[in-house]
């Protein structure tokens, strides 16, 4: 099943980067609003109604075929039963997409709306229900003679799915017997699924009152970004208390979250905390390891240097934490309407490859982006997939700002990277989420150095450099701060409940550590860890980010050395989607995520942009 939430969907928000202040919206322009009917035409529509009914019946058709036979169509050697059995398998892993995609992407536009969420959770557990008659099929591939299978994949109809097949046999030896697996998969809509719908409500209903005024997440997050410093703490100190006024059901949902895991990955044999995650990534743990060793090694040089020399733009011996993505005093806010930040994106695009701005244009033209901010939509931005008969969405929440048109190019560079995946097919299309963050990440690249090469005032450009790298140091440092807390909440769960006391000084060390003395954390921050999506929906998501960010940095200097050619090659890499491991997508380009030195070449280039920022010191 595809998943709600694309990788890199929510980093804008939630990792501290929302958008400054609210335009009036007579200033951006017409927001677009998406049209799901490119899937269904509504929630009570016939065609949604009789897919439903069809996927319920074909699942369970599906079982009666193929359930006990698969070792028996494995002896032919044309491979033929076998093929014909993973296509229909196919056809209904597009079809159970295509409806929980509509399902999610309608309750995703109003989380507050009983009859979104009632349509959402139905559809969910009617889906549950009718994809448990799937589970044995994978289970019982797995179970097939290795050799016998790796002929059949060697050549024929079969070697199509060869990438697919190899990739879920690398979770062999962490199945269970096909009961306890069904169980799981029945239990998830009651265990964890439930308590990741009770927390997006709750988030969806939380409000903060500043100065009287009682606001959602957005728009209290966007305070906390205001050019006043007075506005910024009162948002963040209503923020902390609000969070702490609902500090017990967090509390609760993440001790129940990580037991609800730890019990999943000790029958399953896990050995690591986040071994799980990183069997998903297709990525190896000594990897993902020495990505977290070196960014922790460079906090000093990277966060710590950075915010002393921001804490001196304010005149201050330490920042306060509402200060902390500030923007820089008296520099004017510029406020980007609608159709200049459509330009501003697909411009930046054009230049790089004009096969990539194409796509991109189809979503502002064909209506798959919703923009405006409503109550109860859900915050931050995601690119959602769907299925590769259909098309990608992208939800934002624009407001004007500099980061929203950063936001706009991130999302749109997945849902380029989706587009061009499709043809892969519904398995073998989604790509893991170390590599998923590659297109998005470079689309804000290509995005931010058009927009500086165009700027000459030495103000405007130290606002813009200090923009990226603080959006950098969000999405690599910020990260991997909040995977060593996620590592030290799991590990500590393992030995008894936390109290909210307990995950608030876990918390807090992380990120002291992480944001280094020129951070002064104040009252009620300790609260913070409470709001963040990932921690609930994807345990040790994050690094995903880091790695992203890195990998794009050591692509970019690629191109800035050597360009002819570069484009074609990335394209390349983007339409594999999964069916090729990070070490034979970088091989082209000369880059290997094993060699520890690769991820210096990425934290080496933020460290180049705040040098150029300490030296533009003194320059009017």
């Amino acid at each position: 099943m595809l998943p709600l939430r694309s990788p890199g969907s929510l980093n804008i928000l939630f990792a501290g980067q929302a958008a400054a202040e609210r335009a009036p919206a007579a200033e951006l322009g017409a927001l677009p609003e998406w049209n799901l009917a490119d899937l269904y035409p509504a929630m009570d529509s016939p065609a949604f109604a009789s897919d439903l009914a069809k996927a319920e019946a074909e699942c369970k058709a599906f079982n009666e075929a193929y359930r006990g036979r698969l070792e028996t169509l494995a002896q032919d050697l044309s491979g033929a039963g076998l093929v014909e059995a993973i296509r229909r398998y196919e056809a209904l892993e597009e079809l159970l997409g295509r409806i929980m995609s509509y399902a999610g992407l309608i309750y995703s536009g109003d989380t507050a709306d009983p009859a979104r969420a009632k349509f959402y959770g139905d559809a969910q557990e009617k889906i549950t229900s009718a994809s448990s008659n799937l589970l044995f099929f994978e289970l019982e591939l797995n179970r097939l003679d290795d050799s016998a299978l790796a002929r059949l994949v060697e050549s024929g109809p079969l070697a199509h799915y060869r990438p697919w097949i190899e990739d879920i046999r690398k979770g062999k030896p962490y199945q269970l017997e096909d009961k306890i697996e069904q169980l799981f998969h029945e239990k998830s809509v009651t265990a964890y699924g439930a308590w990741n719908r009770l927390f997006d409500e709750t988030i969806a209903a939380l409000r903060f009152t500043v100065d009287g005024e009682a606001l959602s997440l957005e728009p209290v997050l966007n305070l906390m970004l205001d050019p006043s410093e007075a506005v910024r703490e009162k948002a963040a100190n209503a923020f902390g208390l609000g969070l702490r006024e609902n500090l017990r059901t967090f509390t609760l949902i993440s001790n129940t979250l990580a037991k609800d895991k730890e019990i999943s990955d000790r029958w399953r044999g896990f050995k690591d905390v986040a071994d799980a995650r990183h069997l998903a990534n297709r990525v190896e743990r000594e990897v993902v390891d020495a990505l977290v060793a070196a960014v922790r090694a460079a906090y000093p040089r990277l966060s710590h240097r950075y915010y002393k020399l921001k804490a001196k733009w304010f005149g201050k011996p330490a920042l306060k934490h509402w200060d902390r993505n500030a923007p820089l005093p008296n520099v004017a806010a510029k406020t980007y309407a609608w159709g200049e930040a459509r330009d501003t994106v697909l411009g930046a695009y054009e230049a790089f490859s004009p096969q990539m701005a194409g796509i991109a244009k189809r979503f502002f033209d064909e209506r798959w982006i919703d923009a405006p901010v409503r109550p109860g939509k859900q915050p931050g931005a995601f690119a959602h997939p769907t299925v590769p008969s259909a098309h990608p969405y992208v939800l934002l929440n624009y407001q004007g700002k500099p980061r929203d048109v950063m936001t706009l190019a991130h999302e749109l560079g997945h849902g380029v990277h989706q587009v061009l995946a499709g043809p892969n097919g519904a398995l073998m299309a989604p790509t893991p989420l170390t590599l998923a963050e590659t297109a998005s990440v470079f689309g804000e690249m290509l995005t931010f150095r058009a927009m500086l090469a165009r700027t000459t005032n030495v103000s405007e450009r130290r606002a813009m450099l200090a923009a990226k790298v603080e959006d950098m140091l969000n999405t690599v440092v910020r990260q991997i701060a909040f995977y060593s807390f996620e590592r030290k909440l799991h590990l500590e769960r393992r030995n008894g409940e936390l109290t909210a006391d307990q995950i608030c000084a876990l918390w807090m060390e992380e990120q002291s550590d992480s944001l280094g003395p020129s951070i002064e954390l104040g009252a009620n921050y300790e609260t913070y860890w409470a709001y963040i999506p990932h921690f609930i929906h994807s345990p040790f998501y994050v690094y995903a980010y880091a790695f992203g960010d890195c990998l794009v940095n050591s692509l970019y200097g690629v191109y800035e050395n050597a360009q002819a050619g570069f484009a074609e090659r990335y394209l390349a890499m983007l339409s594999a989607g999964g069916t090729k491991h990070h070490a034979e997508l970088l091989a082209p380009f000369g880059l290997d995520a094993r060699d520890p030195a690769f991820w210096q070449i990425g934290l080496s280039m933020i460290e180049g942009m705040i040098v150029e920022l300490e030296g533009l010191e003194g320059k009017a």
